[in-house]
């Protein structure tokens, strides 16, 4: 597992629509909050600045992070993010704190492997992705950065399902207790479409085609003239 992250933040006083409006135009501060465990929940601020250079490593989303608050650290997980739908830029953050003992659920992101390799690429097809992440619950300490997905044996038309995924020891995909029904494909590999199959299909057709057109001929091969055609 890769260091911990740490992001510095302040209590914030004022909350409210108004409010985080104004601090994020005049400071270039983010609001946020932090709850969970057995302390009340506490709005925070954030700097734009260092929330955007922390959000650039992958595991920012994923992993139990280090959130300082004047001066004292708290272990906790990013549970919400929202974001300007135009610009992207980030609105609120909700960050949820953990304990060691207790069960946590966080998505986190697949790490597919071999895909240049994978037989059935090799053949011409071509890969789906259908998740680029899975929910899992584990430990704090049990929580993965990744998961890996080795797809280099699969074939045309094979498809691996989150059964199919291998997770540490202690780490559970959530969607699996709820029944064999949730089990959903990650990732599978198609045929293209045109492929030569059709092609092929498409070339014996117009022959055939053509070969019904032609005009019938004599006996002498000529075709007959049609009357009338002076």
């Amino acid at each position: 597992m890769s260091e911990q992250i740490q992001i510095s933040a302040s209590p914030r006083e004022q909350t409210g629509t108004g409010a985080s409006r104004r601090l994020r135009r005049g400071a270039d501060r983010i609001p946020g909050i932090i709850y969970g465990g057995d302390t009340q929940p506490q709005a925070l601020t954030l700097s734009a600045h260092e929330l955007a250079r922390v959000m650039q490593n992958e595991a920012f989303h994923s992993q139990v992070l280090n959130v300082v608050v004047d001066g004292a650290a708290e272990q906790a997980v990013v549970r919400e993010l929202q974001r300007d739908p135009a610009s992207d830029k980030v609105l609120h953050i909700d960050f949820l704190r953990i304990r060691a003992d207790r069960a946590i659920q966080v998505a986190v992101p697949l790490r597919f492997l071999n895909e240049q390799d994978c037989v059935g690429v090799r053949s011409g097809g071509n890969i789906s992705h259908n998740l680029i992440e899975v929910e899992v619950s584990c430990l704090p300490a049990d929580l993965p950065e990744f998961i890996e997905v080795d797809i280099a044996g699969l074939d045309m038309g094979d498809t691996l399902h989150l059964s199919d995924l291998e997770t540490p020891d202690g780490v559970t995909i959530v969607a699996l207790t709820y029944g064999e029904e949730r089990d959903i494909t990650v990732v599978s590999v198609q045929a293209p479409r045109g492929g030569a199959d059709e092609l092929d299909e498409e070339g014996e057709g117009e022959e055939e085609a053509g070969i019904e057109g032609e005009a019938p001929t004599d006996a002498e091969g000529e075709s007959e003239e049609t009357p009338g055609a002076e």
